[in-house]
């Protein structure tokens, strides 16, 4: 009886140690179940912060790629706009100089040949033509051509049967360009 008695508090002994180590892996099945739960949560809160994160960057980056394209949109356009008032003010420099130009070959056309001094005029008349041509100022063609409103003035018309329909028989006032512009529109009699 002593052995069974013996038996009972070494089994009693074991429950007791059954049924604390099972407490503890419920406690700890527990523990682990809240803190899986918990990560479980956290994890969710850091992609809802992650996702809300990513979209505040696609906006960031958005607003950045519009402002980048307004500020290329803004450069071009003021480009534009000097380039414009350049060739405005280049327009009107040159309208002012082909008056002299026009007193120039009226000049030159009633020298005499042989004039030192007519040659010398001949001479600043040349490079005066060059420097125009070199900043891109071109006489506009007119005498043999057909007539053209865009180039062309015509203030004369006259019955020539030996000229064609609506060509040019006389020019009377040089037409200069500037670069692809009309400066001043070529004077002329058209025939037919």
């Amino acid at each position: 009886m002593a052995k069974k008695k013996t038996e009972t508090v070494e089994e009693t002994q074991e429950k007791k140690v059954d049924a604390e180590l099972d407490q503890e892996a419920e406690a700890t099945v527990e523990e682990t179940a809240e803190t899986v739960e918990t990560e479980d949560a956290a994890a969710e809160e850091t992609e809802e912060e992650a996702t809300s994160d990513n979209a505040v960057i696609e906006e960031l980056n958005d607003r950045i790629k519009r402002q980048m394209a307004e500020f290329d949109n803004f450069r071009k356009r003021s480009e534009k706009e000097k380039s414009q008032m350049f060739d405005a003010g280049s327009k009107s420099v040159i309208e002012k100089i082909l008056p002299v130009v026009d007193n120039f070959e009226r000049g030159l056309a009633g020298a005499a040949e042989g004039d030192a001094f007519a040659d010398g005029m001949k001479m600043i008349y040349k490079q005066l033509m060059t420097s125009l041509e070199a900043i891109g100022v071109t006489p506009i063609e007119a005498v043999g051509q057909e007539f053209n409103p865009e180039f062309h003035n015509a203030v004369m018309h006259v019955e020539d049967e030996n000229a064609g329909e609506n060509e040019i028989v006389e020019e009377l006032q040089k037409g200069y360009m500037f670069h692809d512009s009309v400066v001043r529109h070529s004077m002329v009699k058209v025939a037919n």
